[in-house]
């Protein structure tokens, strides 16, 4: 593709990035417009296709290696689940939550099979933070209790109780936290032992903490935190919003690892960068909280009928045959094409962390390689590691030009 650029009134409303950049900062976020500057990251987003996006100024190509945490896990605007949302819009709107919805109960059920019928019941949100939300409120409407145990380095989102369950670094500018949450190191299993007990509700996890850099699980950790929940009567939430939807080359990581959670939630990819959508899964002994409160949780946008519409080609894309596998092999590719670099690739199908020696080489990494034109971001809490995620649905062609890409910037 040529790197000419566009004409700007095509994909953005500002003719010069200053000019876009100048009314972002008064108008919506001047922290941000001067930090990423001061990073040396102008590039607003024009066309987008597939693997890639331009910069809507400069007409350069980027490969988008980061996927905004998988919300792109198929690439932009993926023909299926767009010809999906034409059609949505066509006859449907958000629909109106007081009524039962053909729309949610179809995606419910995609979801159910998903989980070989686990978790039979889907609570729908408008974003992964109000999955959270509603999940931590469930737990402690089933079990009485206040007690919520989460991962230092972990992020479930900004918004109420996930805010409080994410790494303590996120609450601080906002004040002290709700009572009830504690922090305890991931893969420290003693840890985890001494924090739950009689007044914990649930224990939250990242299957795989995403700003930690994607961490493996130790052998046995997740069953362990499981059983150390069940044993206090409390629940364990998995959060796979950046880890689910065949991310890892299974539909969900958990079950790679050898458990059922109590409840998982998920968001991000489901609604394919096209409309956001995220739900809890639950089994039936959670779901028996709405048969005596049917209105607990109710939402305008929870599972609109447009958004419901495109996750449905979502889960049908997931469930068909080869995908998955073609996710592991796309997987390995990298790990063979990335071998000999000076780092350690994490990998687990397509979530993949690079880590350097350095402490802060991750952050270094991540300079390199948008400059190489492959866009990814350091992992926050572990800037030693650059999160590496590109979309599960490459051509192997395009996989080796990527591959070349960084064996370039980083050899």
């Amino acid at each position: 593709m040529a790197d000419a650029a566009p004409a700007a009134s095509a994909t953005q409303p500002y003719p010069t990035y200053r000019e876009a950049a100048d009314a972002f900062a008064a108008h919506v976020n001047r922290g941000k417009a001067r930090a990423l500057e001061a990073l040396g990251v102008e590039i607003v987003i024009g066309e987008r296709e597939g693997a890639r996006f331009r910069d809507a100024y400069s007409g350069r190509w980027y490969w988008n290696c980061h996927c905004n945490g998988g919300v792109f896990n198929l690439g932009h605007r993926h023909p299926r689940p767009l010809a999906a949302l034409r059609e949505a819009l066509e006859h449907l709107d958000v629909g109106n939550h007081h009524l039962v919805s053909g729309w949610r109960a179809r995606l419910g059920e995609q979801l159910a099979a998903s989980t070989g019928g686990a978790l039979p019941f889907a609570v729908f949100t408008p974003s992964g933070s109000e999955a959270v939300d509603v999940a931590l409120r469930l737990a402690r409407g089933l079990t009485g209790r206040e007690g919520i145990v989460s991962a230092a380095g972990g992020f479930h989102g900004l918004a109420g109780l996930p805010l409080a369950a994410s790494d303590p670094r996120w609450q601080e500018p906002f004040g002290a936290p709700p009572p009830g949450f504690t922090h305890v190191p991931y893969n420290d299993l003693e840890a985890m032992a001494a924090a739950v007990g009689p007044a914990t509700a649930a224990v939250i996890l990242e299957s795989i903490p995403a700003t930690l850099g994607f961490p493996a699980p130790a052998p046995g950790y997740l069953p362990g935190v499981a059983e150390l929940a069940r044993e206090a009567g409390a629940l364990l939430i998995l959060d796979e919003v950046q880890t689910g939807l065949g991310r890892t080359g299974t539909t969900w990581y958990w079950e790679q690892a050898g458990v059922v959670p109590d409840m998982l939630v998920t968001g991000k990819g489901l609604g394919a960068g096209l409309y956001p959508i995220s739900a809890v899964l639950v089994p039936e002994r959670v779901e028996a909280f709405f048969d005596a409160h049917p209105f607990a949780y109710v939402s305008s946008f929870g599972g609109a009928e447009i958004g419901c519409a495109v996750a449905s080609a979502v889960m049908e894309m997931v469930a068909e045959p080869g995908f998955l596998a073609r996710v592991r092999a796309l997987g390995e590719r990298f790990e063979a094409g990335l071998a000999g670099l000076p780092l350690r690739l994490r990998r687990y199908g397509m979530t993949m962390g690079l880590e350097f020696a350095e402490p802060e080489g991750g952050l270094a990494a991540t300079r390199r390689l948008v400059d190489a034109g492959v866009f990814c971001v350091f992992a926050e809490h572990d800037h030693s590691v650059t999160q590496f995620k590109p979309p599960l649905t490459l051509s192997y062609e395009e996989a080796d030009e990527i591959i070349a890409a960084v064996r370039a910037a980083l050899a």
